[in-house]
C-alpha cells in the first residue's frame, strides 16, 4: 500500500494553471509548474479545500462507485450522520435507512450509533484521567494528518479512539459474521461518506494497521438514487434506527464536543479556523479547556465536498431531526473495550524537514531565510508557489530558482537594460573627438 494514497486528484486537462488552489492549501502542498498544478503528495492531507475553490473543476475526489456492492456476498451500509441533513422535510431517519436497503444493502449500521459509543468511551476516559487535556477529537482524518505534519507536539493530545465510521465497520462486520456465518472477507462494510479525507483514511488509515471499511461511496452519488426509493417506504418504514441525539449531532460542528457533557470545550470548523486553534493550542493559550473538536470542513461533516446541500441548511435540518430522538441509545459496559482504541500510535510525519541530517538541515534553513529576505514578501503566487517563503524552500530543495519570482526577474532585467545602455554609449578611445 502506498504511503501517500490520496483521494484528491488532479485532472490536468481541466487545469488552467491559475493560483486559486495554491493560496488555500493549508499545508502548501500545491505548486503551479509549466502551466499546470502539481500536488506534492507527501504534504497533502486530503482536506478537499482545493476541490472547493477550483473554478475549473480540475481537482476531483476519488471514491468507489455503487457497483462496488457486487464484490460482496453480504453488504452493510454505514451512513454518516451528515447524510440525514441532505433531505428536505425529513422527519424520520428510518425512511432513509429503509431506502438504503432497497438500494441493494442487506443491512444498515448507523455511524451515529458508533458515534454514541465513542462519546461514551470519551466521557469515561476523561473522567478516569486517562487522557492528556485538552483532548483533541480523532474523528476528522484531515485534522489528524494536519497535526502529524504541522503540529507534532500536539499528537499526544489526540483522542486514542477509532473514528465512528471505522468502529461501525468493525462492529457491524463482526456481528454479521456471527449471525449469518458468512466469512468476514465476503462481508462488505460500505461507508457513505461526506468527504474525501475519509476515503484516504480507509486506504491509508491512521491509528490502525488496516481499515475495517471495505469501500467508500459518496453522499452525492447515493443522494439522487435514494430520493425515489424513499417515496416507496415513506408510508410505513420498518423501524431500523438505533441512535439518538448524541449520535446524529456528530454530523455537524459541535456535536461531538457537546456529547462530552462538559462545558469546558471548544468546537471549530473550517480549515483556516482549525489552524488558528491549533496554533493557539501549541502556544498553550487554552489552559482551561477539557475537549477540542476540530472539523476541516465548514459546518462540520455536513460541509464535506461529497455532500449536495448547503452545510448550514443541512446543519439546521439535523437540529430539527433531533427533536424526535432520545438523548442516546448506545452505551459501553463497565469499561472501555480495548478494540475500540488505536492499534498503532499516531506518529509525526517529518515531511517538512529540509534534510534528515540536522547540521545540513540547519544550513539549508539559514539559506532559506536568506533567500526569503531577498524576495519582496508579497506572497502573490505568480511564481507558482503559495508564498515567498514557500518559493525560498523550493529553491533550497532544488525544485525552483530565485528568478522564478517575477519581481526579482524584473530587477535583473532593469540591471541588464542599464548595462546595455551604458555599453551602447561607450566610445573606444581611438574614436573619441
Amino acid at each position: 500500500m502506498s504511503d501517500f494514497f490520496h483521494a484528491v486528484t488532479l485532472d490536468e486537462s481541466q487545469c488552467k494553471g491559475c493560483i486559486n488552489c495554491i493560496k488555500r492549501c493549508p499545508t502548501e502542498a500545491i505548486r503551479v509548474r509549466n502551466g499546470k498544478t502539481h500536488i506534492i503528495a507527501q504534504r497533502c492531507i486530503d482536506c478537499g479545500e482545493c476541490i472547493r475553490v477550483c473554478p475549473h473543476h480540475a481537482k476531483k475526489p476519488i471514491y468507489d462507485p455503487l457497483s462496488v456492492l457486487d464484490r460482496f456476498s453480504y453488504k452493510i451500509a454505514l451512513p454518516a450522520p451528515a447524510l440525514y441533513g441532505q433531505f428536505h422535510n425529513l422527519d424520520d431517519i428510518d425512511i432513509i435507512l429503509n431506502a438504503l436497503r432497497l438500494l441493494g444493502f442487506d443491512e444498515v449500521f448507523e455511524v451515529s450509533k458508533a458515534a454514541e459509543l465513542v462519546s461514551d468511551c470519551t466521557r469515561r476516559m476523561m473522567k478516569e484521567g486517562r487522557l492528556k487535556k485538552p483532548v483533541i477529537s480523532s474523528a476528522c482524518p484531515a485534522v489528524i494528518r494536519m497535526i502529524r505534519v504541522r503540529f507534532p507536539n500536539l499528537i499526544e493530545n489526540i483522542l486514542p479512539l477509532k473514528a465512528p465510521a471505522e468502529l461501525a465497520a468493525q462492529l457491524s462486520k463482526q456481528a454479521a459474521h456471527e449471525r449469518t456465518g458468512i466469512p468476514l472477507e465476503e462481508i462488505g462494510a460500505v461507508f457513505i461518506s461526506p468527504c474525501a479525507a475519509k476515503v484516504t483514511s480507509m486506504k491509508n488509515p491512521l491509528g490502525c494497521e488496516t481499515s475495517s471499511i471495505d469501500a467508500v461511496v459518496s453522499i452525492s452519488e447515493v443522494y439522487p438514487k435514494l430520493l425515489s426509493l424513499m417515496k416507496e417506504v415513506a408510508d410505513k418504514p420498518e423501524p431500523l434506527s438505533s441512535a439518538g441525539v448524541i449520535g446524529v449531532s456528530w454530523g455537524s460542528s459541535g456535536g461531538e464536543a457537546s456529547a462530552t457533557l462538559n462545558q469546558d470545550y471548544l468546537a471549530a470548523d473550517g480549515i483556516e479556523n482549525v489552524i488558528r486553534v491549533l496554533e493557539d493550542l501549541e502556544d498553550e493559550k487554552f489552559t482551561e479547556l477539557e475537549f477540542i473538536e476540530l472539523n476541516a470542513c465548514a459546518g462540520g461533516c455536513v460541509g464535506g465536498v461529497l455532500t449536495v446541500e448547503n452545510p448550514y441548511v443541512a446543519k439546521a435540518r439535523l437540529k430539527r431531526l433531533r427533536k424526535y430522538l432520545p438523548i442516546a441509545c448506545n452505551h459501553i459496559g463497565d469499561s472501555v473495550p480495548e478494540d475500540y482504541g488505536f492499534d498503532l500510535p499516531i506518529e509525526y510525519s517529518p515531511i517538512l524537514k529540509l534534510d534528515p541530517n540536522f547540521i545540513v538541515a540547519f544550513q539549508k534553513m539559514s539559506e532559506l531565510q536568506r533567500i526569503a529576505k531577498s524576495l519582496p514578501g508579497l506572497d502573490c503566487g505568480s511564481c507558482g508557489a503559495p508564498s515567498c517563503k514557500a518559493l525560498a524552500e523550493d529553491v533550497v530543495r532544488g525544485h525552483a530558482k530565485v528568478d522564478d519570482c517575477i519581481f526579482r526577474l524584473r530587477e535583473h532585467m532593469h540591471t541588464l537594460v542599464d548595462e546595455i545602455s551604458r555599453l551602447e554609449g561607450y566610445i573606444p578611445p581611438p574614436f573619441r573627438k
